[in-house]
């Protein structure tokens, strides 16, 4: 990472300011607000390189400071990656208010260094780490349904085989199961799709409703398939493998 980079912590509880100033200390300055009317003072003032930002404030909803930093100009692209409770309400707040990512408390440092990591390196942000996977999904859409077959997942969204007749930024809701023997049913928005040239076409998919425990047993099912990902950031935390 080229330069200084500026972190902002936003959370009314002091241990959880401090995780996460701990976590993302050694990767640039941190800055911290208690409040939502601090977070976007701040942001005004200063050019942030990434928010860490909890739901859940005294004054202004977390969702709403989201909406408002996207208003901010400078801070209308700046990644933010929302702390959520364990409800799929909560999940779903966030990414409708435009979150780049959202962890679940209690905070995991491997995690969180990961999550900045993806927003912090290079001028795109990487994907999140996945798993190939064959599963079939039924996607609900309005009235109608349709089947698929899932071809990789992450803990923020899967690719799916499958012509369903998707809008952009419509969401659906899934169903399916993976090999670790777990039902799933999120809500999902489209977010891109790969039209059928002999290949099999697809649509890519982020998931929008997602509770706590699902989204933690998508992160583990994940992280036991594609090591190198998190061998990489544990190696970044000085975290030996053995």
């Amino acid at each position: 990472m080229d330069g200084e980079k500026t972190f902002l912590v936003v959370d009314d509880v002091p241990m959880f300011r401090e995780l996460g100033t701990l976590f993302l200390s050694r990767y640039g300055r941190v800055l911290t607000a208690t409040t939502g009317a601090q977070a976007l003072e701040i942001a005004r003032r200063e050019r942030l390189d990434l928010v860490v930002l909890d739901l859940h404030l005294p004054d202004l909803d977390g969702e709403e400071v989201c909406r408002a930093l996207r208003r901010i100009p400078g801070s209308a692209e700046t990644p933010v990656i929302a702390v959520a409770g364990k409800s799929s309400e909560d999940h779903a707040r966030a990414i409708r208010a435009g979150a780049s990512d959202v962890l679940a408390k209690p905070l995991s440092r491997v995690s969180l260094v990961e999550s900045a990591l993806r927003f912090l390196e290079g001028a795109r942000p990487r994907g999140l780490p996945r798993a190939d996977v064959e599963a079939p999904v039924r996607v609900l859409a309005g009235e109608g349904e349709c089947w698929g077959t899932v071809r990789n997942v992450s803990r923020g969204g899967l690719f799916i085989e499958a012509d369903c007749p998707l809008r952009a930024e419509e969401e659906v809701r899934l169903e399916f199961a993976l090999p670790d023997a777990r039902s799933y049913a999120p809500s999902a928005r489209l977010v891109w799709r790969r039209p059928s040239n002999g290949l099999g076409g697809g649509m890519g998919l982020r998931f929008v409703e997602l509770d706590r425990e699902s989204a933690r047993r998508l992160e583990a099912f994940v992280h036991e398939r594609s090591h190198p990902p998190r061998d990489r950031v544990t190696r970044s935390l000085g975290v030996v493998r053995r």
